[in-house]
């Protein structure tokens, strides 16, 4: 089994809360909305309700008002589109097995993938045709060394299931790059459907990737980036930049010049952040969901308590 020997203790709180909820994804009615009754209509925030597992929702104009409560429960979930993805630890299975649920725009289940790991982090590409996520597969506890990461996806439209993306050629500083220790975390797919981008980790160190779905391959722009998320515009990636030992920053990089700003947000987060806009990046953080200004300007706000996993229904374009 691959290996990543990268000091990301701080991650050992998502693990912890994966075992500590231990939630499935069937469907449970009690004191809860109908699964169905919760729809990715445009222009709501939708999260994981920490206190029960549950996929809830607010309108994004009023984050403030009573969540709704579907009877869905997951331990990571994205939305674009009419598609949506849940990834649900079963319960009491050692080593973990993560059901990966592709879900329509009613949140009935379309598709199941049932893959080894514990959930960490799952997109939908911009699009809705590509699901993907990220398994860690080695363990209970991120603090253990030596853990191991899955990124994989799946096609909706043909079927194709890419279980892991280990095999991805890479090409660093202009030559193909091979090490025993490869492992990817973080996909963010580009409007287009076919550009990604991903963490490589390897080494010791971390490294951005940008690939071509189509032609299958990539190379790496830069060092020290994590969990990336693309802009809607596909110009920028935010990201979480290691600062220290479990500790990182978020930032946004431009793509065209590499320049990167930090954002107002000083606290360590660790999470694969998302853009609400072209604008606004939102992240989860001490049990709440968060948003700050994507050009680093102002200041971090609250938006939903008891929080996490934040996706946005967009108008369709």
């Amino acid at each position: 089994m691959k290996k990543l020997v990268l000091a990301l203790t701080g991650t050992a709180l998502l693990v912890a809360a994966a075992v500590t909820y231990t939630v499935s994804a069937r469907h449970d009615t009690a004191a809860a909305e109908p699964a169905a009754a919760l729809t990715l209509a445009p222009g709501r925030l939708l999260f994981r309700d920490t206190a029960t597992g549950r996929v809830g929702a607010v309108p994004l104009g009023e984050t403030t008002a009573k969540p709704q409560l579907s009877g869905l429960k997951c331990d990571r979930f994205a939305v674009a589109r009419q598609t949506a993805v849940c990834l649900a630890v079963r319960p009491g299975t050692l080593p973990a097995i993560t059901d990966v649920l592709v879900l329509d725009d009613h949140l009935a289940v379309r598709h199941t993938e049932t893959l080894p790991g514990t959930p960490s982090r799952a997109r939908v590409s911009p699009d809705g045709k590509h699901v993907y996520w990220t398994l860690f597969v080695t363990g209970d506890s991120y603090a253990e060394t030596g853990f191991s990461t899955r990124a994989g996806l799946y096609d909706v439209e043909t079927g194709r299931l890419v279980k892991t993306i280990e095999e991805l050629p890479v090409f660093k500083d202009g030559e193909r790059y091979f090490a025993a220790d490869v492992n990817y975390w973080g996909i963010t797919f580009a409007p287009d459907g076919n550009r990604f981008y991903a963490t490589l980790g390897s080494k010791g160190k971390t490294y951005l990737v940008e690939a071509d779905y189509g032609r299958y391959r990539g190379k790496t722009l830069r060092e020290n980036v994590e969990c990336p998320s693309l802009s809607p515009d596909g110009r920028r990636v935010a990201f979480k930049k290691k600062v220290g030992d479990g500790v990182w920053r978020l930032s946004v990089l431009d793509l065209a010049s590499l320049k990167e700003t930090e954002l107002a947000e000083t606290r360590s987060v660790d999470d694969q952040a998302l853009w609400q806009d072209d604008r606004t990046i939102l992240y989860g953080l001490g049990n709440a969901v968060w948003a700050v200004p994507a050009d680093g300007s102002g200041a971090p706000r609250q938006l939903v308590a008891g929080a996490a996993s934040p996706a946005v229904t967009q108008d369709p374009r």
